[in-house]
């Protein structure tokens, strides 16, 4: 079993990070925020893996090369311009040969995946998604009014949150026929095209966490929370 990684995007809410950087080789620790995936992928029991590239890929194919000094084997799907999610592993189907865990570049859940791989089977799903629990506080008062003005509640900086997608999935590569060929594509479309279409498509609830680097902000976050993840410095 494969795993195919996302790590083409630009970055843009990132920068000036990503200026010189493409973003999953932002450093997390001591090391590459992919190389903190490929790891914990590899503790799965996944040694081969698809990284599919695009914006400054080179700097990632000389960093990881083939995998070798970290005990797996990489190859390298390659695009030219951003594809979008879905696009972007378009450009991986011939390098997958069956069922694959997809991961997007700039996450790092830490949750044990084989459940999720045996729910997947499980349910005949042609793909499955990983969700887990989100709250965030709102920096602004959330203000119910009636329809003559009159204030019915007043709920000042409330936690609000839920399931949420963490760019985690497992799939069958025949989900990659719901995505057209050389073009940009999100993985929303795709997902909706394959519901249209009656596939049996899966969300799974793992009660996990994920380190998230999507911008500015939740990168100097991912680090604190990293760093404090590695305890006190003696």
């Amino acid at each position: 079993m494969k795993a195919v990684i996302l790590a083409g995007g630009l970055g843009v809410r990132l920068r000036p990070y990503t200026l010189l950087t493409p973003k999953p080789m932002l450093p997390l620790g001591d090391r590459p925020l992919l190389e903190h995936a490929i790891e914990w992928l590899k503790g799965q029991g996944i040694t081969e893996f698809v990284i599919a590239v695009g914006y400054m890929g080179k700097i990632v194919e000389d960093y990881f090369e083939d995998g070798s000094d970290l005990g797996v084997k990489i190859e390298y799907a390659k695009s030219r311009r951003p594809m979008g999610t879905a696009g972007q592993l378009k450009t991986a189907e011939g390098l997958i040969d069956g069922r694959f865990v997809l991961l997007y570049g700039d996450v790092l859940p830490r949750a044990d995946l084989r459940p999720m791989i045996e729910f997947h089977d499980a349910k005949g799903a042609l793909a499955t998604m990983m969700l887990m629990r989100y709250y965030t506080r709102m920096r602004y008062g959330l203000v119910d009014v009636g329809e003559d003005g009159r204030i019915l509640r007043w709920n000042e900086k409330p936690e609000v949150g839920g399931w949420v997608n963490v760019g985690c999935y497992v799939m069958e590569k025949e989900f990659l026929n719901y995505i057209p060929s050389g073009v940009p594509y999100g993985m929303d479309a795709a997902f909706r095209a394959a519901m249209s279409a009656g596939e049996p498509i899966y969300a799974y609830k793992s009660e996990g966490t994920f380190i998230d680097i999507g911008d500015r902000s939740s990168y100097l976050r991912a680090n604190r929370e990293f760093l404090s993840s590695m305890g006190e410095i003696p």
